[in-house]
């Protein structure tokens, strides 16, 4: 499927996702929005792709949504944009392959939702972050009223969400919004490099751990337990789980089919 505001590569069980309107910061119209949503149904789908990286062209990761959309909306349009966004972040979110946000810039607003709902965040030194949605009268749309307390508290989110403050790479590491901060010549290596790692590994596992934790953290302790351990006897089942403690008492690689 081609695309307007996005390009989609495919290599060695790789798919990186770019969004691509460097001109306007890479700022998230509806529609961009929209194509993000086929770039994901198309990467949970084909099988040739194990997992994903997302990044930005040009100077910025997503520098927030396009203002120009937001400021004379409706109500009821507002509310139906947010669920629509909501439901295009949530589809990476629970997507059974990983996928990887390498934040190569302003990752603001809407981009900062963007990355949270991803598996994993890795960024450029030189990334900003923030939620700077009630400098303009607003609340964050997409998620990230909900996803920045969980990922890094009540308190510190609350700061970030009231303020609007920008902070950097090394405060969101500091703060747990960020996974790892690396060079900026380095960040798609590094981000590649670790989802190389994550597609090593059997792919039945490493879906039911992403289900396990999203849903799981929807859940009581004892609950999540429960979910757990129906997961563990799942994979059990599994050819995957008898290939990877055969090679590990044969002391060689595993060879994973997904089955």
């Amino acid at each position: 499927m081609p695309f307007k505001f996005l390009t989609l590569e495919v290599a060695d069980r790789v798919a990186t996702l770019t969004v691509n309107r460097p001109d306007k910061l890479n700022a998230l119209n509806d529609a961009t929005i929209a194509e993000l949503g086929n770039a994901i149904d198309q990467i949970r789908v084909d099988d040739s792709i194990g997992g994903a990286l997302l990044t930005g062209a040009g100077r910025a990761f997503v520098a927030g949504a396009d203002i120009s959309e937001l400021s004379n909306q409706s109500p009821v349009l507002a509310k139906a944009r947010a669920r629509a966004g909501q439901e295009v972040f949530r589809r990476f979110e629970t997507c059974p392959k990983p996928v990887i946000a390498a934040v190569n810039g302003f990752a603001l607003g809407g981009g900062c939702e963007l990355a949270m709902a991803c598996h994993i965040r890795i960024a450029s030194d030189a990334a900003k972050f923030g939620q700077p949605e009630s400098k303009l009268g607003l609340l964050p749309g997409y998620g990230g009223s909900q996803r920045l307390p969980r990922l890094i508290g009540k308190g510190r989110a609350t700061q970030l969400l009231l303020t609007g403050e920008m902070i950097d790479a090394a405060d969101a590491y500091r703060i747990g919004l960020v996974n790892k901060v690396v060079a900026g010549d380095q960040l798609m290596t590094e981000a590649r490099n670790m989802l190389k790692t994550i597609l090593a590994n059997g792919p039945l596992a490493v879906a039911l751990c992403i289900e396990a934790i999203d849903r799981g953290l929807q859940m009581s302790l004892e609950e999540g337990m429960i979910l757990e351990a129906n997961h563990f006897g799942l994979l059990a089942a599994t050819e995957d789980m008898r290939e990877g403690t055969r090679a590990f008492m044969e002391k060689r690689a595993p060879v994973f089919k997904g089955k």
